[in-house]
Protein backbone atom coordinates (compact mmCIF):
# COMPACT_ATOMS: atom_id res chain seq x y z
CA UNK A 1 0.00 0.00 0.00
CA UNK A 2 1.86 3.44 -1.06
CA UNK A 3 1.66 6.64 1.12
CA UNK A 4 -1.42 8.32 -0.28
CA UNK A 5 -3.19 5.42 -0.49
CA UNK A 6 -3.11 4.56 3.68
CA UNK A 7 -3.37 8.42 3.87
CA UNK A 8 -6.60 8.25 2.28
CA UNK A 9 -8.34 5.20 4.00
CA UNK A 10 -6.80 6.91 7.32
CA UNK A 11 -9.24 9.89 6.15
CA UNK A 12 -11.82 7.83 5.09
CA UNK A 13 -11.70 5.69 8.68
CA UNK A 14 -12.06 9.21 10.49
CA UNK A 15 -14.51 10.44 8.45
CA UNK A 16 -16.85 7.38 8.99
CA UNK A 17 -16.07 7.67 12.80
CA UNK A 18 -17.68 10.75 12.87
CA UNK A 19 -21.72 10.03 13.27
CA UNK A 20 -22.47 13.37 12.08
CA UNK A 21 -20.49 13.77 9.13
CA UNK A 22 -22.30 13.94 5.62
CA UNK A 23 -20.13 14.53 2.76
CA UNK A 24 -16.48 15.50 2.17
CA UNK A 25 -14.62 16.87 -1.02
CA UNK A 26 -11.28 15.70 -1.13
CA UNK A 27 -9.57 17.17 -4.28
CA UNK A 28 -10.75 18.76 -8.42
CA UNK A 29 -11.03 16.24 -10.82
CA UNK A 30 -11.05 17.50 -14.45
CA UNK A 31 -14.40 16.14 -14.85
CA UNK A 32 -15.41 17.69 -11.14
CA UNK A 33 -15.53 17.44 -7.86
CA UNK A 34 -15.26 14.20 -5.99
CA UNK A 35 -17.68 13.82 -2.86
CA UNK A 36 -17.19 10.86 -0.08
CA UNK A 37 -20.21 10.55 1.47
CA UNK A 38 -20.37 8.99 4.59
CA UNK A 39 -22.65 5.58 5.76
CA UNK A 40 -24.71 8.73 8.16
CA UNK A 41 -25.47 10.25 5.23
CA UNK A 42 -28.94 8.38 4.57
CA UNK A 43 -29.72 8.40 8.28
CA UNK A 44 -29.58 12.15 8.46
CA UNK A 45 -31.03 13.35 5.18
CA UNK A 46 -33.30 9.88 3.82
CA UNK A 47 -31.21 10.30 0.81
CA UNK A 48 -28.94 7.67 -0.45
CA UNK A 49 -25.30 8.61 -2.25
CA UNK A 50 -26.53 8.03 -5.69
CA UNK A 51 -29.87 9.74 -5.19
CA UNK A 52 -28.10 12.89 -4.55
CA UNK A 53 -25.51 12.32 -7.27
CA UNK A 54 -28.62 12.39 -9.47
CA UNK A 55 -29.75 15.94 -8.16
CA UNK A 56 -28.94 18.92 -10.37
CA UNK A 57 -26.66 20.83 -7.97
CA UNK A 58 -26.22 17.16 -6.50
CA UNK A 59 -25.64 18.88 -2.35
CA UNK A 60 -27.11 22.70 -3.14
CA UNK A 61 -30.87 20.78 -4.14
CA UNK A 62 -30.82 20.24 -0.79
CA UNK A 63 -30.32 23.86 0.69
CA UNK A 64 -33.43 25.51 1.89
CA UNK A 65 -34.47 28.07 -0.79
CA UNK A 66 -33.99 31.05 1.75
CA UNK A 67 -30.20 29.67 2.85
CA UNK A 68 -29.49 29.15 -1.02
CA UNK A 69 -28.24 32.16 -2.45
CA UNK A 70 -26.23 33.15 0.94
CA UNK A 71 -24.22 29.45 -0.23
CA UNK A 72 -23.72 30.28 -3.54
CA UNK A 73 -22.22 34.00 -2.76
CA UNK A 74 -19.76 32.29 -0.47
CA UNK A 75 -18.38 29.94 -2.37
CA UNK A 76 -18.42 32.52 -5.63
CA UNK A 77 -16.76 34.94 -3.30
CA UNK A 78 -13.82 31.73 -1.93
CA UNK A 79 -13.74 30.92 -5.45
CA UNK A 80 -12.93 34.17 -7.17
CA UNK A 81 -11.00 35.94 -4.15
CA UNK A 82 -7.24 34.45 -4.60
CA UNK A 83 -5.96 35.41 -1.07
CA UNK A 84 -8.87 33.30 0.50
CA UNK A 85 -8.06 29.73 0.72
CA UNK A 86 -10.78 29.41 3.31
CA UNK A 87 -14.29 29.77 3.74
CA UNK A 88 -16.91 28.54 6.54
CA UNK A 89 -20.15 28.22 5.40
CA UNK A 90 -23.67 27.64 7.99
CA UNK A 91 -27.12 26.95 6.25
CA UNK A 92 -29.85 24.81 6.26
CA UNK A 93 -31.21 21.50 4.21
CA UNK A 94 -34.30 19.84 3.74
CA UNK A 95 -34.54 16.03 4.53
CA UNK A 96 -36.41 13.87 2.65
CA UNK A 97 -39.35 13.31 5.36
CA UNK A 98 -39.22 17.48 5.36
CA UNK A 99 -37.21 17.75 8.02
CA UNK A 100 -34.97 21.07 8.41
CA UNK A 101 -31.22 19.92 9.02
CA UNK A 102 -28.37 22.59 10.04
CA UNK A 103 -25.26 21.68 8.71
CA UNK A 104 -21.86 23.75 9.05
CA UNK A 105 -19.51 22.57 6.06
CA UNK A 106 -15.49 24.16 6.02
CA UNK A 107 -13.82 24.24 2.78
CA UNK A 108 -10.13 24.82 2.52
CA UNK A 109 -8.30 25.01 -1.10
CA UNK A 110 -5.23 25.26 -2.71
CA UNK A 111 -4.00 27.40 -5.42
CA UNK A 112 -1.82 27.64 -8.84
CA UNK A 113 0.47 30.46 -9.13
CA UNK A 114 -2.52 32.53 -10.90
CA UNK A 115 -5.05 31.95 -7.97
CA UNK A 116 -6.88 28.99 -9.86
CA UNK A 117 -8.28 26.63 -7.25
CA UNK A 118 -6.32 23.17 -7.93
CA UNK A 119 -7.18 21.08 -4.71
CA UNK A 120 -10.44 21.40 -2.34
CA UNK A 121 -10.99 19.83 0.66
CA UNK A 122 -14.16 20.21 2.06
CA UNK A 123 -16.53 18.70 4.46
CA UNK A 124 -19.89 19.08 7.00
CA UNK A 125 -21.39 18.12 9.43
CA UNK A 126 -24.58 17.90 11.22
CA UNK A 127 -24.71 21.02 13.64
CA UNK A 128 -28.46 20.50 14.69
CA UNK A 129 -28.13 19.75 18.38
CA UNK A 130 -26.07 22.73 18.56
CA UNK A 131 -28.06 24.78 16.60
CA UNK A 132 -31.32 24.02 19.24
CA UNK A 133 -29.23 24.44 22.45
CA UNK A 134 -27.82 27.91 20.94
CA UNK A 135 -32.13 28.56 19.88
CA UNK A 136 -32.95 27.88 23.88
CA UNK A 137 -30.08 29.50 25.25
CA UNK A 138 -31.26 32.54 23.48
CA UNK A 139 -34.77 32.41 24.32
CA UNK A 140 -33.24 32.64 27.83
CA UNK A 141 -31.09 34.86 27.55
CA UNK A 142 -34.39 37.43 26.10
CA UNK A 143 -36.55 36.17 28.94
CA UNK A 144 -33.88 37.48 31.55
CA UNK A 145 -33.54 40.49 29.65
CA UNK A 146 -37.31 40.88 29.83
CA UNK A 147 -37.28 40.08 33.65
CA UNK A 148 -34.41 42.61 34.31
CA UNK A 149 -36.55 45.43 32.61
CA UNK A 150 -39.76 44.11 34.81
CA UNK A 151 -38.19 44.17 37.52
CA UNK A 152 -36.36 47.47 37.11
CA UNK A 153 -39.91 48.96 36.48
CA UNK A 154 -41.49 47.22 39.55
CA UNK A 155 -38.51 48.58 41.73
CA UNK A 156 -39.45 52.43 40.56
CA UNK A 157 -43.15 51.72 41.35
CA UNK A 158 -42.60 49.94 44.94
CA UNK A 159 -39.92 53.01 46.09
CA UNK A 160 -43.07 55.14 44.85
CA UNK A 161 -45.59 53.65 46.70
CA UNK A 162 -43.09 53.01 49.60
CA UNK A 163 -42.98 56.84 49.95
CA UNK A 164 -46.34 57.80 49.40
CA UNK A 165 -48.04 56.80 52.59
CA UNK A 166 -45.78 58.85 54.40
CA UNK A 167 -47.30 62.31 53.13
CA UNK A 168 -50.20 60.77 55.18
CA UNK A 169 -48.71 59.40 57.96
CA UNK A 170 -46.37 62.86 58.67
CA UNK A 171 -48.78 65.03 57.74
CA UNK A 172 -51.36 64.16 60.49
CA UNK A 173 -49.24 62.91 63.06
CA UNK A 174 -47.26 66.85 63.53
CA UNK A 175 -50.79 68.44 63.31
CA UNK A 176 -51.43 65.97 66.54
CA UNK A 177 -48.13 67.01 67.55
CA UNK A 178 -47.83 71.00 67.19
CA UNK A 179 -51.22 71.87 67.31
CA UNK A 180 -52.94 72.27 70.88
CA UNK A 181 -56.70 73.43 69.07
CA UNK A 182 -57.13 70.02 67.58
CA UNK A 183 -60.47 69.17 68.57
CA UNK A 184 -61.55 65.38 69.70
CA UNK A 185 -63.61 64.96 67.33
CA UNK A 186 -60.76 65.79 64.14
CA UNK A 187 -57.77 63.81 66.66
CA UNK A 188 -60.03 61.22 65.84
CA UNK A 189 -60.39 61.54 62.20
CA UNK A 190 -56.91 62.12 61.86
CA UNK A 191 -55.86 58.96 63.77
CA UNK A 192 -58.21 57.08 61.42
CA UNK A 193 -56.05 58.37 58.43
CA UNK A 194 -53.00 57.32 59.95
CA UNK A 195 -54.22 53.97 61.28
CA UNK A 196 -55.71 53.23 57.42
CA UNK A 197 -52.72 54.47 55.67
CA UNK A 198 -50.66 52.65 57.80
CA UNK A 199 -52.53 49.37 57.72
CA UNK A 200 -52.33 49.84 53.89
CA UNK A 201 -48.82 50.31 53.98
CA UNK A 202 -48.05 46.87 56.16
CA UNK A 203 -49.95 44.69 54.26
CA UNK A 204 -48.10 46.35 50.76
CA UNK A 205 -44.39 45.50 52.66
CA UNK A 206 -46.03 41.94 54.02
CA UNK A 207 -47.30 41.04 50.19
CA UNK A 208 -44.03 42.30 48.90
CA UNK A 209 -41.52 40.20 51.49
CA UNK A 210 -44.23 37.29 50.68
CA UNK A 211 -43.46 37.95 46.84
CA UNK A 212 -39.24 38.08 46.76
CA UNK A 213 -39.23 35.50 48.91
CA UNK A 214 -40.99 32.91 46.44
CA UNK A 215 -39.14 34.93 43.45
CA UNK A 216 -35.56 34.10 45.35
CA UNK A 217 -36.02 31.17 46.23
CA UNK A 218 -35.58 32.17 49.85
CA UNK A 219 -38.49 29.99 51.15
CA UNK A 220 -39.20 26.52 49.62
CA UNK A 221 -43.31 25.77 48.71
CA UNK A 222 -43.80 22.23 51.08
CA UNK A 223 -47.12 20.64 49.75
CA UNK A 224 -49.01 18.81 52.30
CA UNK A 225 -52.63 17.58 51.83
CA UNK A 226 -55.25 19.90 52.69
CA UNK A 227 -59.14 19.91 52.94
CA UNK A 228 -60.25 22.48 50.15
CA UNK A 229 -63.24 23.53 52.24
CA UNK A 230 -61.57 23.57 55.31
CA UNK A 231 -58.99 26.03 53.89
CA UNK A 232 -61.41 28.31 52.28
CA UNK A 233 -63.96 28.41 55.28
CA UNK A 234 -60.80 29.55 57.78
CA UNK A 235 -59.58 32.40 54.75
CA UNK A 236 -63.19 33.53 54.95
CA UNK A 237 -63.65 33.10 58.40
CA UNK A 238 -60.67 35.67 58.67
CA UNK A 239 -62.41 38.09 56.94
CA UNK A 240 -65.23 37.92 58.73
CA UNK A 241 -65.19 41.60 59.85
CA UNK A 242 -64.95 43.07 56.66
CA UNK A 243 -67.65 40.44 55.44
CA UNK A 244 -70.55 42.03 58.18
CA UNK A 245 -69.62 45.58 57.76
CA UNK A 246 -70.59 45.23 54.67
CA UNK A 247 -73.54 43.22 55.12
CA UNK A 248 -71.82 40.55 52.26
CA UNK A 249 -73.48 37.01 51.94
CA UNK A 250 -70.73 34.29 51.17
CA UNK A 251 -71.96 31.46 49.84
CA UNK A 252 -69.98 28.17 49.45
CA UNK A 253 -70.38 25.38 47.78
CA UNK A 254 -66.95 22.77 48.04
CA UNK A 255 -67.41 18.94 48.04
CA UNK A 256 -66.16 18.35 51.14
CA UNK A 257 -64.36 15.20 49.95
CA UNK A 258 -62.25 17.33 48.07
CA UNK A 259 -57.88 17.80 48.92
CA UNK A 260 -55.32 19.20 47.37
CA UNK A 261 -51.94 19.04 47.44
CA UNK A 262 -50.37 22.55 48.92
CA UNK A 263 -48.35 24.44 51.14
CA UNK A 264 -50.78 25.72 53.68
CA UNK A 265 -49.57 28.92 54.54
CA UNK A 266 -48.81 30.48 50.78
CA UNK A 267 -52.16 29.14 49.23
CA UNK A 268 -53.74 30.38 52.11
CA UNK A 269 -52.23 33.68 51.41
CA UNK A 270 -53.54 33.51 47.69
CA UNK A 271 -57.08 32.36 48.42
CA UNK A 272 -57.23 35.12 51.26
CA UNK A 273 -56.33 37.54 49.00
CA UNK A 274 -58.84 36.66 46.48
CA UNK A 275 -61.73 36.74 48.82
CA UNK A 276 -60.76 39.97 50.02
CA UNK A 277 -60.48 41.12 46.64
CA UNK A 278 -64.14 39.88 45.79
CA UNK A 279 -65.43 41.96 49.17
CA UNK A 280 -63.49 45.04 48.48
CA UNK A 281 -65.46 45.26 45.52
CA UNK A 282 -68.80 44.15 46.02
CA UNK A 283 -71.62 46.79 47.04
CA UNK A 284 -73.03 46.04 50.40
CA UNK A 285 -75.75 43.26 50.55
CA UNK A 286 -74.72 41.76 47.62
CA UNK A 287 -73.88 37.91 47.30
CA UNK A 288 -70.00 36.34 46.76
CA UNK A 289 -70.11 32.91 45.37
CA UNK A 290 -66.96 30.49 46.12
CA UNK A 291 -67.41 27.02 44.19
CA UNK A 292 -65.23 24.10 43.06
CA UNK A 293 -65.16 21.72 40.20
CA UNK A 294 -63.77 19.16 38.66
CA UNK A 295 -60.84 20.58 35.96
CA UNK A 296 -59.18 17.36 34.93
CA UNK A 297 -57.53 14.31 35.93
CA UNK A 298 -55.77 15.31 38.85
CA UNK A 299 -56.81 18.66 38.93
CA UNK A 300 -59.76 20.86 40.51
CA UNK A 301 -61.41 24.37 40.19
CA UNK A 302 -61.22 26.90 42.30
CA UNK A 303 -64.35 30.08 41.14
CA UNK A 304 -64.46 33.03 42.93
CA UNK A 305 -67.41 34.88 41.70
CA UNK A 306 -68.58 38.48 42.86
CA UNK A 307 -70.94 41.07 41.57
CA UNK A 308 -69.02 44.23 41.95
CA UNK A 309 -67.35 46.70 40.68
CA UNK A 310 -65.67 44.95 38.04
CA UNK A 311 -62.31 45.89 35.65
CA UNK A 312 -62.30 48.01 33.12
CA UNK A 313 -61.54 45.71 29.98
CA UNK A 314 -58.60 48.14 29.11
CA UNK A 315 -57.01 46.92 32.71
CA UNK A 316 -57.03 43.23 32.10
CA UNK A 317 -53.48 43.20 30.31
CA UNK A 318 -52.29 44.65 34.29
CA UNK A 319 -53.32 42.01 36.01
CA UNK A 320 -50.73 39.92 37.65
CA UNK A 321 -48.05 41.86 36.36
CA UNK A 322 -45.11 43.01 38.54
CA UNK A 323 -44.38 46.64 36.23
CA UNK A 324 -47.88 47.09 35.41
CA UNK A 325 -49.56 48.18 38.72
CA UNK A 326 -53.41 47.80 38.59
CA UNK A 327 -54.76 49.80 41.87
CA UNK A 328 -58.61 50.80 42.33
CA UNK A 329 -60.25 51.89 45.77
CA UNK A 330 -63.42 49.75 46.66
CA UNK A 331 -66.55 49.98 46.79
CA UNK A 332 -66.46 52.23 50.13
CA UNK A 333 -62.74 53.48 49.69
CA UNK A 334 -60.97 50.33 50.68
CA UNK A 335 -57.55 50.86 49.72
CA UNK A 336 -55.38 48.35 48.32
CA UNK A 337 -51.51 47.74 47.87
CA UNK A 338 -51.62 46.53 43.79
CA UNK A 339 -49.11 43.21 44.63
CA UNK A 340 -52.13 40.98 46.03
CA UNK A 341 -52.94 39.29 42.36
CA UNK A 342 -49.05 39.27 41.78
CA UNK A 343 -48.50 37.36 44.74
CA UNK A 344 -51.29 35.51 44.08
CA UNK A 345 -50.37 34.75 40.62
CA UNK A 346 -46.44 33.85 41.87
CA UNK A 347 -47.98 31.08 44.42
CA UNK A 348 -49.95 29.62 41.92
CA UNK A 349 -47.15 29.22 39.43
CA UNK A 350 -45.13 27.82 42.46
CA UNK A 351 -47.76 25.21 42.69
CA UNK A 352 -47.89 24.37 39.19
CA UNK A 353 -51.53 25.48 39.27
CA UNK A 354 -53.60 28.18 36.64
CA UNK A 355 -55.11 31.19 37.60
CA UNK A 356 -57.33 33.65 34.80
CA UNK A 357 -60.27 35.91 35.31
CA UNK A 358 -63.17 36.78 33.18
CA UNK A 359 -64.49 40.91 34.34
CA UNK A 360 -66.70 43.28 32.88
CA UNK A 361 -66.88 47.04 34.04
CA UNK A 362 -69.77 46.85 35.88
CA UNK A 363 -70.63 43.45 36.36
CA UNK A 364 -68.27 42.02 38.42
CA UNK A 365 -65.59 39.75 38.15
CA UNK A 366 -64.73 35.87 38.21
CA UNK A 367 -61.54 34.30 39.18
CA UNK A 368 -60.52 30.75 38.38
CA UNK A 369 -57.44 28.69 40.25
CA UNK A 370 -56.94 25.17 38.88
CA UNK A 371 -54.58 23.29 41.43
CA UNK A 372 -53.08 19.84 41.96
CA UNK A 373 -56.29 17.28 43.78
CA UNK A 374 -54.98 14.92 46.76
CA UNK A 375 -57.03 12.03 45.41
CA UNK A 376 -58.66 9.85 48.69
CA UNK A 377 -57.25 6.28 48.14
CA UNK A 378 -59.59 3.52 50.08
CA UNK A 379 -57.59 0.15 50.17
CA UNK A 380 -59.93 -2.50 50.72
CA UNK A 381 -58.66 -6.04 51.95
CA UNK A 382 -60.91 -8.82 51.67
CA UNK A 383 -60.15 -12.62 50.80
CA UNK A 384 -63.86 -12.86 48.95
CA UNK A 385 -63.87 -12.17 45.19
CA UNK A 386 -67.65 -10.76 45.48
CA UNK A 387 -67.44 -8.72 48.23
CA UNK A 388 -64.79 -6.81 47.11
CA UNK A 389 -66.75 -6.59 43.54
CA UNK A 390 -69.51 -5.26 46.00
CA UNK A 391 -66.86 -3.03 47.98
CA UNK A 392 -66.07 -1.74 44.51
CA UNK A 393 -69.52 -0.75 43.30
CA UNK A 394 -70.74 0.99 46.72
CA UNK A 395 -67.64 3.19 46.88
CA UNK A 396 -67.69 4.38 43.30
CA UNK A 397 -71.33 5.26 43.69
CA UNK A 398 -71.10 6.77 47.65
CA UNK A 399 -67.72 7.97 46.93
CA UNK A 400 -67.01 9.28 43.78
CA UNK A 401 -63.65 11.38 44.51
CA UNK A 402 -62.37 8.11 46.01
CA UNK A 403 -60.39 5.50 44.03
CA UNK A 404 -61.04 2.14 45.41
CA UNK A 405 -57.81 0.19 45.13
CA UNK A 406 -58.68 -3.79 45.71
CA UNK A 407 -56.35 -6.54 47.91
CA UNK A 408 -57.63 -10.36 48.57
CA UNK A 409 -55.09 -10.40 51.43
CA UNK A 410 -52.74 -9.01 53.87
CA UNK A 411 -49.68 -9.98 52.08
CA UNK A 412 -50.50 -8.46 48.67
CA UNK A 413 -51.65 -5.49 50.62
CA UNK A 414 -48.49 -5.02 51.74
CA UNK A 415 -46.62 -5.11 48.46
CA UNK A 416 -49.57 -2.52 47.51
CA UNK A 417 -48.19 -0.35 50.47
CA UNK A 418 -44.53 -0.12 49.02
CA UNK A 419 -46.28 2.06 46.19
CA UNK A 420 -48.65 4.15 47.53
CA UNK A 421 -49.78 5.62 50.45
CA UNK A 422 -53.61 5.01 51.16
CA UNK A 423 -55.69 7.63 52.76
CA UNK A 424 -57.51 4.71 54.76
CA UNK A 425 -57.49 0.85 54.71
CA UNK A 426 -60.74 -0.91 55.07
CA UNK A 427 -59.96 -4.61 56.13
CA UNK A 428 -61.73 -7.87 57.00
CA UNK A 429 -60.45 -9.78 60.00
CA UNK A 430 -60.64 -13.31 59.31
CA UNK A 431 -58.46 -13.56 55.88
CA UNK A 432 -55.83 -16.10 55.39
CA UNK A 433 -52.31 -16.59 55.67
CA UNK A 434 -52.28 -13.02 57.53
CA UNK A 435 -55.50 -12.24 59.92
CA UNK A 436 -56.23 -8.00 60.43
CA UNK A 437 -54.26 -8.44 63.68
CA UNK A 438 -51.02 -9.38 62.23
CA UNK A 439 -51.63 -7.11 59.34
CA UNK A 440 -51.92 -4.06 61.13
CA UNK A 441 -49.14 -4.97 63.49
CA UNK A 442 -46.60 -5.30 60.43
CA UNK A 443 -47.90 -1.68 58.75
CA UNK A 444 -47.22 -0.34 62.62
CA UNK A 445 -43.63 -0.34 61.92
CA UNK A 446 -43.80 1.94 59.25
CA UNK A 447 -43.38 5.37 59.21
CA UNK A 448 -46.34 6.81 57.57
CA UNK A 449 -49.76 6.69 59.76
CA UNK A 450 -52.89 5.20 57.94
CA UNK A 451 -55.98 5.19 59.52
CA UNK A 452 -57.75 1.22 59.50
CA UNK A 453 -61.35 0.47 60.24
CA UNK A 454 -61.97 -3.35 60.83
CA UNK A 455 -64.88 -5.62 59.51
CA UNK A 456 -65.36 -8.87 61.03
CA UNK A 457 -68.92 -11.48 61.32
CA UNK A 458 -67.66 -11.92 65.18
CA UNK A 459 -65.48 -9.59 67.44
CA UNK A 460 -65.14 -11.50 71.27
CA UNK A 461 -63.54 -9.70 74.04
CA UNK A 462 -60.13 -10.51 73.64
CA UNK A 463 -60.12 -8.99 69.78
CA UNK A 464 -61.71 -5.90 70.89
CA UNK A 465 -59.15 -5.17 73.19
CA UNK A 466 -55.94 -6.28 70.73
CA UNK A 467 -57.51 -3.97 68.23
CA UNK A 468 -57.89 -1.23 70.82
CA UNK A 469 -54.23 -1.44 71.91
CA UNK A 470 -53.65 -1.87 68.32
CA UNK A 471 -55.29 1.80 67.98
CA UNK A 472 -57.88 0.83 66.65
CA UNK A 473 -61.69 2.46 67.37
CA UNK A 474 -63.39 1.41 64.39
CA UNK A 475 -64.70 -2.19 64.40
CA UNK A 476 -67.78 -3.01 62.43
CA UNK A 477 -70.01 -5.76 62.32
CA UNK A 478 -70.93 -7.60 59.27
CA UNK A 479 -73.27 -7.38 57.40
CA UNK A 480 -72.18 -3.59 56.92
CA UNK A 481 -74.27 -0.64 56.38
CA UNK A 482 -72.73 1.09 53.60
CA UNK A 483 -73.85 4.15 54.78
CA UNK A 484 -72.20 4.00 57.98
CA UNK A 485 -69.10 3.22 56.52
CA UNK A 486 -68.55 5.84 54.48
CA UNK A 487 -69.19 8.49 57.72
CA UNK A 488 -67.16 6.59 59.48
CA UNK A 489 -64.43 6.50 56.50
CA UNK A 490 -65.10 10.63 56.45
CA UNK A 491 -64.30 10.95 59.71
CA UNK A 492 -60.89 9.12 59.64
CA UNK A 493 -60.01 11.27 56.68
CA UNK A 494 -58.61 14.50 57.85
Amino acid sequence: MNLDTEKSNNIKDLQESLDDFLWSVTYRHPSGDVVQYSESLYSITGYTSAEIEEMPGRIISLVLEDDRDNVKLKLAELENNPTNNFARIIYRIRTKSNNIVWLKEKIKVARDDSGKIIKLNKIAVDISDLKEKESLLEEEVSKLKRLHTEKDKFISIISHDLRSPFTTLLGFTEILINEDSVSVEEQNEYLGYIYEASKTQLQMINNLLDWSRLQTGRVKIDPVRLNLRTVVSNCVSSLTGEIVRKDIDVNTEIDENLFIVADERYIDIAIRNLVSNAVKFSPNDSVIEISSNAFSEGKCELIFKDHGTGIPEREHSKLFKIDEKYVREGVNGEKGTGLGLTLVKEIIDKHEGKIWFYSQEGEGSEFHVVLNEAKNIILIIEDDKDTRYLYEKKFNELLPHYTVILSENGYSAMKILNDIVPTVIVTDHDMPLMNGIQFIEAIRNRDTFIPVIVISAIFNSEIKIKYEQLGIVDLLHKPIDYKDLVRRIAKNIK
